[in-house]
């Protein structure tokens, strides 16, 4: 038996809680792992808090993030004793995922975890840093260079906007944070943010062009937010755009993007192809320091996960949490 945190739902309501499960009921794969840590992102928190359409199969273990060691495989490139990573794949959607002592999984999907991280520090940065990696790479690939400009942020204070701050700021770039909670100005600037500005000068209806000022964005926010960042976007910019925090609406016009060059680069970490997401580990365990994220991180127990689900939601939860299974 192990114990998993479980979210059912019937013509009785939703629920959500910590039960004991028989091994035999995990879903087929070849690879038993042992899950050491999980983490909370914003869909982890939509899919425990039923805030979101998420999961579409009951019941679902949630956890779409897991870092952990292998029990047993079958699957050539994993043996018992390494160590892994696992982000999105639709876990803790449509399969069972990972904030569970125990999962199955496909080695297919698995990373191998980079020797700069321990498994509670992979799951620091988990899907949410992994997609600010990704971010990061696509401005590198559209050309971007420390000196070009500044660099926007947006919902700076959560997973993704805090890593990509530490990260752009590590490598050089002149970062501006937006985001709602204007008290955390220190702890912005301690992960490498040179300015900060409060997100409702991004966050209402504004006009389809504006004063140039970004050399490039990464946006994880949407709605209007993301439509003002394309706005005041200089010629040739590139924003990329991975989340929908403030909503899945775009309200924006193609001005921005044949008037100024402007370029919209959409990142997607779930499905993601390997080589894709070896590259972002790899790129994440030489240019994340250590200690920018060790000031991101708040742990807490499987137990308390719903409880933390709920603050995220909720908009109050800063950084990084990290599920100790």
């Amino acid at each position: 038996m192990f114990k998993a945190l479980q979210l059912n739902k019937s013509e009785t309501g939703f629920s959500a809680g910590i039960v004991d499960l028989d091994e035999a009921s995990l879903p087929a794969g070849d690879v038993l792992a042992q899950v050491e840590y999980s983490t909370l992102n914003y869909k982890d928190g939509l899919a425990i808090t039923n805030a979101g359409p998420v999961v579409r199969s009951w019941p679902m273990v949630a956890g779409i993030d897991g870092a952990g060691t292998v029990l047993e495989s079958t699957h050539p490139a994993w043996t018992t004793g390494d160590q892994f990573i696992h982000n999105g794949w639709g876990l803790g959607e449509t399969r069972w995922g990972l904030m569970a002592e125990r999962a199955r999984l496909q080695g297919d999907w698995l990373v191998k975890l980079p020797i700069a991280f321990s498994t509670r520090q992979a799951m620091a940065i988990g899907t949410a840093g992994y997609t600010a990696m990704l971010c990061v790479l696509a401005l590198e690939r559209h050309g971007l260079k420390p000196g070009d400009g500044e660099v926007l942020v947006t919902g700076a204070t959560g997973g993704v906007g805090s890593v990509a701050v530490a990260l752009l700021g590590k490598l050089g770039y002149r970062i501006v944070a937006a985001t709602g909670k204007t008290s955390e100005e220190a702890y912005l600037k301690q992960l490498g943010a040179a300015a900060v500005m409060d997100r409702a000068e991004l966050s209402a209806p504004g006009k389809p062009m504006q004063k140039e000022r970004w050399a490039a964005v990464v946006d994880a926010v949407g709605s209007h937010t993301l439509a003002n960042a394309c706005a005041q976007v200089r010629y040739g910019g590139v924003v990329a755009a991975c989340g929908l925090a403030q909503g899945a609406d775009f309200p924006a016009t193609v001005m921005p993007f044949i008037l100024r060059g402007v370029t919209l680069a959409g990142i997607d970490s779930v499905m993601a192809p390997l080589a894709r997401r070896q590259q972002a580990w790899d790129r994440l365990a030489t240019d994340l320091d250590p200690s920018r994220l060790e000031a991101m991180i708040e742990e807490v127990p499987l137990a308390r996960a719903a409880e933390k689900a709920a603050d995220l939601t909720a908009g109050k939860v800063r950084g990084r949490v990290v599920v100790k299974i």
